[in-house]
């Protein structure tokens, strides 16, 4: 069994389908508080990762225009 990572949380920045950035951060909260920033400031999509149950598990895709 794979150990949970020191943080948890992914959130992967793409804009026009590149990938710009990947985040991990400690908690959900602290992942959304980023992807709000990061949408706000030009990235057009953010995917939010989430550890679970020994692997990565896709959250939720957030886009530029629901911010």
């Amino acid at each position: 069994m794979h150990t949970k990572p020191r943080e948890p949380w992914r959130v992967i920045l793409t804009q026009n389908g590149v990938q710009l950035a990947e985040v991990p951060h400690t908690s959900e909260a602290k992942a959304f508080a980023h992807v709000r920033t990061a949408l706000k400031a030009g990235a057009d999509t953010a995917k939010v990762m989430q550890w679970e149950g020994g692997r990565w598990w896709h959250f939720e895709t957030v886009h530029a225009e629901e911010v």
